[in-house]
């Protein structure tokens, strides 16, 4: 990963102002304020750019000009901070399984953090339905504000899992593993060019937060508090706005045209 982090750079673009120290309260501060403030969005695809994974420049789109990414942006960038504060953590890859009918691709990225000997699953980068706190793989359930997650093993995998209407949903599996920079450049070449991947045929944006967690898809935009839904539609001449008061995304004039095709 190229460039040097600007760390109070990105504390500043999380707004993040306590104690920066590599223990479980720093962890989980730093996981939330990443996650509730940085955009999940795939707009760069949908306008045909690339996606790049080198720390200058995930820092100039995601810090300087505060725009959110997807998976492999947000944990690429967060993985860079929680080792300059000296956090041990390691990338993993995992095949999403939320509304999967047959198994996918390994597309997303998560990472592990071992504190005291014991594993804790940190994800800033699976969007409206993910973790807003780090979840230690103990297999017991965690509530987290209105939802509540789990990761369970299952043969060699590790099954990450959220509970709604009364049953637990797989979200994604994984193979708690080290994965190289490399591996993560073919899959988000995939996921971010390929034209069955859900980010090429599919706008959208999305932000999790304590009490609403947000997501838009294509025209169709909904909040979630906990299993309560309450979604519409949304008219192309309101696209601007919606990303600029949900979402805290700025969109320029004629990138607005290209969205709106």
């Amino acid at each position: 990963m190229s460039g040097e982090l600007d760390l109070g750079a990105y504390l500043g673009r999380i707004g993040f102002g306590g104690e920066v120290k590599p223990n479980l309260d720093t962890l989980r501060a730093l996981h939330l304020a990443h996650a509730t403030t940085i955009p999940f969005e795939n707009l760069d695809i949908q306008m045909g750019l690339p996606i790049r994974l080198d720390l200058a420049s995930l820092q100039g789109k995601l810090v300087r000009r505060k725009r959110g990414g997807y998976c492999f942006e947000h944990n690429s960038l967060f993985l860079a901070v929680l080792k300059a504060i000296g956090f041990e953590v390691m990338p993993c890859e995992a095949r999403v399984r939320l509304g999967a009918t047959e198994p996918l691709p390994r597309t997303h990225m998560l990472l592990l953090v071992t504190l005291d000997g014991r594993p804790w699953l940190c994800d800033v980068g699976f969007g409206g339905e993910g973790l807003l706190h780090p979840v230690p793989m103990d297999g017991e359930a965690h509530p987290q504000f209105l939802n509540t997650y789990r990761v369970v093993p299952e043969a060699a995998l590790q099954v990450l899992q959220s509970f709604h209407h009364g049953g637990w949903e797989d979200l994604y599996a994984f193979v708690p593993e080290a994965r190289l920079p490399v591996d993560f450049e073919m899959a988000n070449h995939y996921t971010s060019t390929h034209p069955e991947s859900r980010f090429v045929r599919t706008l959208t944006a999305q932000l999790p937060g304590p009490e609403v967690r947000r997501i838009l898809r294509n025209r169709a935009y909904a909040e979630l508090r906990g299993d309560q839904v309450e979604g519409r539609a949304v008219a192309p001449e309101e696209l601007n706005t919606l990303l600029r008061k949900a979402f805290g995304i700025e969109v320029q004039a004629e990138i607005a045209f290209a969205l709106n095709q």
